[in-house]
């Protein structure tokens, strides 16, 4: 037996999200189905976190344990010609039985792109959220960085199917930083771990900040316990999965 991680990108469109859901095309579940059919028996994948329905990723990392022997670049080459064309696998490593993707992470970084020019190029439409209307972009800028340091983000967390076993949702923001170059925004955020919809909410809080419709101090509010919901949640289109780190071997 052997533990093997994998470095995935993938255009996340025409899916339902990295989780398997029954019925529906997700990443995991495409993914399960393809080495399941080269070692003879199921294979659970585990990823590093659950993408929505509609988000990409350029870095995702998944693993997963199989008996069969290939050399690890013959399986990267045939899983990649069985994957549909908006999924690759980037990378290919043998790892110590217990890693876990997720619960190893120590860091995570996504990108939120937004574009504003007047008509948004349609080659990049999936993957831009197109917003041409006025925003006070300085302001937020300014906002940004407020979120960094260790917050309650449970105002920026949609209801998930976890959160009846009751786990914390403080998380630890490294960097939070928004820039503009040219008719396009990016919002970059780096932390410890995200909630559901977390990122999105974020942006889509951002927005309204530009919009006129908050400021600092309502920033702040929205990071304390028991704060009103933020929002409303960015569409998923504009959302990347940028990296995931772990600790270096040894």
């Amino acid at each position: 037996m052997r533990r093997i991680r994998i470095r995935i990108a993938y255009d996340g469109t025409d899916f339902h999200g990295w989780q398997v859901q029954p019925g529906l095309a997700t990443v995991q579940g495409v993914l399960e189905a393809i080495l399941g059919e080269m070692e003879g028996r199921p294979v659970q994948v585990a990823g590093s976190g659950r993408t929505d329905a509609g988000v990409h990723a350029l870095a995702q990392v998944a693993a997963f344990t199989l008996e069969n022997p290939i050399p690890l670049p013959n399986l990267q080459k045939a899983v990649n010609r069985l994957l549909p064309p908006a999924v690759r696998v980037l990378s290919a490593q043998e790892v110590p039985m217990d890693f876990h993707p997720r619960y190893h992470a120590l860091a995570k970084t996504y990108e939120y792109r937004i574009f504003r020019g007047g008509v948004c190029p349609p080659m990049e439409w999936r993957y831009l959220h197109h917003y041409p209307y006025p925003l006070d972009e300085g302001r937020m800028r300014a906002l940004a960085p407020l979120l960094e340091g260790e917050h309650d983000f449970t105002a920026f967390a949609a209801a998930d199917d976890r959160d009846a076993e009751g786990h914390s949702k403080v998380r630890t923001i490294f960097s939070s930083r928004l820039e503009t170059e040219g008719e396009r925004m990016y919002y970059r955020v780096r932390g410890s771990g995200f909630l559901k919809h977390m990122v999105r909410n974020i942006a889509g809080t951002l927005i309204e900040a530009g919009k006129g419709n908050l400021d600092a101090d309502g920033l702040r509010a929205l990071l304390a316990p028991g704060a009103a919901k933020a929002g409303p949640t960015a569409p998923a289109k504009g959302l990347f999965l940028v990296a995931v780190e772990y600790p270096e071997p040894g």
